[in-house]
């Protein structure tokens, strides 16, 4: 029987819904951006997954792993996300980075009015912009940084009053209320994509269908699930473009066959080397989720809350949609407030056998 229109829209929106990549494009998820595109069949534009349009219809939806690819099946470019140049969570991290760079440089700290004016921003907004991308505001920035050039200091063989002089702290009990005030925060290196770096990467089968680790120096940085396994090397060179990424079966087999038994048996703890990577707030989200109990559940709202933004259920959402690894950061243990499953990076069908197989329980119970 020939497939009438109605049959052919159904099996698109059908194709759409299991692509895990819908997840991304719902929920406008900007970390997502470069790593894939998507076109809209009716209006013939092609955007990043953070566009702010309104979501399109399922079976309107076409996914690219180019921009070229994009442009060849005959999409124009979206007038509104730009996705051939940065995007906007891009151009922050740019406008980051040179703020970094003249605190980095500067012998005295400069200004939040001074570093607004240099991005062309309002103080109220640079300020929000700077947390959203570091996770710390400049001010506590340029502390950690001063903290840094202390101990610099120190170890180079200066004495304690030039070390905090050159520091630029004025007398020494300034330097120990500010380092009270850091409440533990370390600095961490702005990072830029993984240049110059190596990851090894090997693929395998699991219950769950293909899985793709990968693994620097310091540990595993990536576990993906995925039925296709050029589109999980094409997901791991977008999320570390300038690395070099070399397959290594062999060296991985450990590693791979550990992360194979976890995706069968997600409660059983493995010891992982990860090298987790994302903004101080995706870290600190992440770090929440590995508390999580195998068996348990927890609400975006509870997870706010416990992470200490109790109204940021949203941002929530971003980070757990943004994790890396999955299983070892076990994302698929939150839920909607009323229980029900709600999206998962690769997939709702893979988060519940994984939730069947730990016996979770829904936070209502």
């Amino acid at each position: 029987m020939d497939m009438t229109p109605a049959m052919h829209r159904d099996a698109l929106a059908a194709a759409t819904l299991r692509d895990p990549r819908w997840l991304d494009v719902q929920a406008h998820n900007a970390s997502a951006d470069g790593r894939f595109w998507f076109g809209v069949a009716t209006t013939g534009v092609f955007c990043r997954p953070g566009c702010g349009a309104r979501t399109p219809r399922p079976e309107n939806v076409r996914f690219f792993t180019s921009i070229d690819a994009a442009k060849s099946a005959g999409f124009r470019a979206c007038k509104r996300c730009r996705p051939e140049g940065l995007s906007d969570a891009q151009a922050n991290r740019v406008l980051v980075e040179a703020a970094c760079q003249r605190i980095d440089a500067a012998e005295r700290e400069p200004t939040l009015a001074e570093l607004s004016a240099d991005a062309d921003m309002s103080p109220f907004h640079f300020q929000r912009m700077f947390k959203a991308v570091l996770g710390i505001s400049p001010k506590q920035y340029a502390t950690t940084r001063r903290q840094q050039r202390v101990r610099d200091g120190l170890n180079g063989g200066r004495d304690v009053t030039t070390a905090l002089h050159d520091a630029g702290f004025g007398s020494a009990s300034r330097f120990h209320a500010e380092a009270k005030s850091q409440l533990g925060m370390t600095a961490q290196r702005y990072r830029d994509g993984g240049v110059g770096e190596r990851i090894r990467y090997a693929l395998g089968d699991s219950s769950l269908g293909r899985v793709l680790i990968a693994e620097t120096d310091r540990g595993l940085c990536t576990i993906l699930f995925g039925d296709d396994d050029d589109e999980l090397v094409a997901d791991l060179h977008a999320r570390f473009a300038r690395a070099e990424c070399i397959s290594d079966d062999a060296a991985l087999a450990t590693h791979l066959a550990d992360v194979i038994a976890l995706v069968d048996d997600p409660a059983h703890a493995v010891d992982l080397p990860l090298d987790i990577r994302g903004t101080a707030f995706q870290q600190k989200v992440w770090a929440e989720l590995r508390r999580i109990p195998a068996g348990e559940t927890v609400s975006y709202s509870e997870l706010a809350t416990r992470v200490g933004v109790p109204d940021a259920a949203r941002a929530i959402a971003g980070a757990c949609a943004a994790n890396p690894l999955a299983v070892a950061i076990p994302c698929h243990r939150v839920v909607r407030a009323d229980g029900a499953l709600s999206g998962y990076r690769w997939g709702v069908q893979r988060k519940e056998i994984l939730l069947q197989r730990e016996g979770a329980r829904s936070p209502r119970d």
